[in-house]
């Protein structure tokens, strides 16, 4: 599927040499693993396991097996849930312990509804301040992540999805819509990984990131706003259509 547009690429007038620090260190991500302690490395474990449906909403976490699976004691494991809890991923109950959140239909609607606006705005920013080194490291993953696509490779391809998205909230340059798409993002992971279970929307979804890279290569703020929302729309609705059609998952311990 070719990437390339024919459009002429402008000039950024908005971004400034002097900007461009302030947006490397305002708007870095949050955990640098290089420098993670050991409950901010187990939390990641755990956040990757409940992502790719490994641990199931709505199970509760037992820290018995976790301490064997993981190779931790259960000290740094509960300064993990700790860590997980603050992103929203799951609730400390007392006496009880860790369970991962399972979210109602009218959380799912609401929550997609609210990430769609973010990405939408992301979009916009992004297309008026990106630079062209950016651009082409989205571009890359791009292509990278279609190749995934096409070896049906899901965790590699919504590995590289994840970061396409991240790299087009942070070429946007707005450290408080930075904040706010990161403590939300958390909390839909696991859901936006499952929505590309289904294979016509995953096609559906690979294509719609081509025409989202072409957007952004030709500066078009409202197509990309547009492409975005719409990409998440529909993401939300696949969540709520499998979600249906599965029995409520209960609270499991392993």
């Amino acid at each position: 599927m070719p990437l390339d547009t024919e459009a002429p690429i402008p000039a950024n007038p908005v971004a400034t040499d002097a900007e461009r620090p302030v947006r490397v260190l305002a708007l870095a991500p949050a955990r640098d693993p290089a420098a993670a302690t050991l409950p901010a490395s187990v939390a990641e474990r755990l956040r990757n396991l409940i992502t790719e449906g490994r641990v199931a909403a709505g199970a509760r976490l037992n820290e018995r097996a976790l301490c064997l699976q993981l190779g931790v004691s259960r000290t740094p494991l509960r300064e993990a849930f700790r860590l997980l809890a603050a992103d929203g991923l799951v609730v400390l109950q007392p006496n009880r312990g860790a369970q991962v959140v399972a979210l109602s239909e009218s959380d799912i609607r609401d929550s997609f509804e609210l990430m769609g606006a973010l990405e939408a705005l992301s979009g916009e920013l992004a297309c008026q301040r990106v630079e062209d080194a950016e651009i082409g490291e989205i571009k890359a993953l791009t292509y990278e992540m279609l190749a995934c696509h096409a070896r049906r490779d899901l965790p590699a391809y919504y590995h590289r999805n994840r970061q396409i998205h991240d790299r087009i909230n942070l070429a946007a340059g707005n450290a408080q819509l930075r904040l706010t798409y990161l403590s939300h993002n958390l909390r839909l992971q696991n859901l936006r990984f499952r929505s590309n279970c289904d294979d016509a929307k995953w096609d559906r979804a690979a294509a719609q990131h081509a025409r989202m890279v072409a957007a952004l290569e030709a500066r078009d703020a409202p197509g990309l706003a547009a492409i975005l929302r719409h990409h998440l729309q529909q993401k939300g609705e696949a969540v709520l259509e499998a979600m249906r059609g599965q029995p409520p998952t209960g609270t499991v311990e392993r």
